[in-house]
């Protein structure tokens, strides 16, 4: 796989006249000769814009077309797209742009003037993704493209907070994608008579791969639409639109929350997955009560992203795992001292195989922590594999937890939440919550060691944070536990109560 070929331009000469993607909105269609002409426009205008081989092109926006274009343009040209997380605030955009400085960044509408916020005094040109960019586009001359995209060359970076809370850009590229079409391809059965949702924010590695590039390479359809919508999914599952889906489980709750949910012919999709963070039991349970087979999976963006799928005629007889290891790749699992360990044993899951990272954009430190000596990926999560190759999550070796698909990081937060003048000590630990998955909990010591009002506090870390990673529960303690060397000790700290219909329960540990 040290090549690829342009996968637009070979769709082009395979099936011109079929649809690519189409607007759930609008209706408007796109076939594979459009998306390609398209592209190649792309290409020509970015060149025209300065942007240049090696270049970064940011992207500001919901799910829309346009964000493939570029996505494909960028390919053409040999440029490197970086989709922004419209959900953050400016301040925290500021270190991302600073961190891979593109020469140029395009913006929708509801996310223009956020970024013209982030990109204050840099000099960098933002274009309005709806309002010149059509037209720019289809002025520019088709570029004339590249023969061939290296396999090792970077496509696109998607930003992922470490521990410390540092921005890291994890380079995909194009050998991940392909790769990453394998492993779903033969785990769903795919071909070019399926058709998709694209729904999940594009900023993610799902957005992009699952499984919009798996379905466009393999010639099928993409129904795009700017965000989830649990009403509109259900109608184009019940019109017999959708054949392969992935969701997070929160996408999943919303859907059985639904007032369609019982009259919805589940059925019709032919393949349901479900990725990002755990998938509760009773989820799996009250689809499959409707005959449809939910696969629990577990990857991440450092590989590519699909790892472990869950076979449909599996998930069920092992439920809670997260599947077997795809065609291309491999896991093991290790204990702390590097030690490969054996079936059953619980440590942290390792993987290998072509579609891995190369590692992070710009940060050769973080990227060396990455790799074992031997060159398998440390995914800084705990599980087992059992005899029949079967995969279980059981816990994060991190102390990062998931929230509705969102990865947060209690570090960041806690440095945020220091700046507090009223508080002296703080610590922030991921706790169980019925619709999210997990939420953040903060507990802290003030200065006086008077309770702070909650809204006070929502309101200092809503000014400084996206909005998910905004605690949902303040406790205040007299004190933190720590141990002699001045280290928190999390497990220690008291288990917030949740009020419930039947009133207040302990949230499980």
């Amino acid at each position: 796989m040290d090549i690829i070929t342009d996968i637009t331009a070979r769709r082009a000469e395979l099936t011109p006249d079929k649809v690519a993607f189409r607007d759930v909105l609008t209706g408007d269609k796109t076939t594979y000769a459009q998306l390609d002409l398209r592209g190649a426009r792309t290409a020509g205008y970015l060149a025209g814009r300065g942007v240049r081989p090696g270049d970064r092109v940011g992207v500001f926006c919901r799910n829309r077309v346009e964000f493939f274009e570029l996505l494909f343009g960028c390919a053409k040209l040999g440029a490197i797209l970086v989709p922004f997380n419209w959900r953050m605030t400016a301040r925290e955009l500021r270190d991302l742009v600073d961190d891979c400085a593109p020469t140029l960044c395009l913006a929708g509408g509801e996310e223009f003037a956020l970024a013209s916020q982030a990109l204050s005094d840099t000099g960098i040109e933002l274009v309005d993704l709806e309002q010149d960019f059509p037209a720019g586009r289809d002025a520019a001359q088709p570029h004339a493209g590249r023969q061939a995209w290296p396999g090792d060359e970077t496509w696109y970076l998607i930003y992922t907070s470490g521990t410390t809370g540092r921005p890291k850009g994890v380079i995909q590229t194009y050998r991940m994608a392909l790769v990453n079409y394998v492993n779903i391809a033969q785990a769903t059965g795919l071909t070019g008579a399926d058709s998709t949702l694209n729904f999940l924010p594009l900023f993610h590695t799902a957005g992009i791969n699952l499984h919009t590039l798996p379905v466009l390479i393999a010639g099928g359809q993409v129904h795009i639409m700017p965000g989830f919508d649990a009403g509109r999914m259900l109608d184009l599952i019940n019109q017999d639109q959708i054949d392969i889906l992935l969701g997070v489980p929160s996408v999943f709750r919303e859907l059985i929350e639904h007032p369609d949910f019982a009259a919805a012919e589940l059925t019709r999709v032919r393949h349901w997955a479900s990725g990002g963070a755990p998938l509760p039991n009773a989820i799996v349970e009250t689809f499959a009560e409707r005959g449809a087979i939910l696969c629990n999976g577990f990857g991440m963006t450092e590989t590519g992203p699909t790892a472990f799928l869950a076979d449909p005629a599996h998930a069920l007889s092992h439920i809670g795992s997260v599947g077997q290891t795809q065609i291309l790749s491999q896991a093991r699992i290790a204990a702390p001292d590097g030690t490969i360990l054996p079936t059953g044993e619980i440590g942290e899951v390792q993987f290998f195989g072509p579609g891995l990272t190369p590692g992070y954009w710009q940060r050769p430190t973080e990227t060396a922590e990455l790799f074992t000596d031997d060159g398998w990926l440390r995914s800084g999560d705990l599980g087992r594999i059992d005899a029949d190759g079967h995969g279980y999550v059981v816990g994060r070796i991190k102390e990062m937890y998931i929230s509705g698909g969102e990865n947060v990081y209690p570090a960041e937060i806690e440095d945020v939440l220091a700046q507090h003048p009223a508080l002296a000590d703080i610590a922030i630990a991921g706790v169980d919550d019925h619709k999210w998955g997990e939420v953040g909990c903060a507990y802290y010591v003030s200065h006086d060691g008077q309770e702070i009002p909650t809204d006070q506090l929502e309101r200092w870390c809503r000014d400084r944070l996206a909005a998910y990673k905004v605690p949902r529960h303040f406790i205040r303690c007299d004190s933190l536990p720590r141990t002699a060397a001045g280290k928190i000790q999390k497990h220690l700290l008291p288990v917030p109560q949740i009020r419930t219909e039947s009133g207040y329960v302990p949230t499980p540990d």
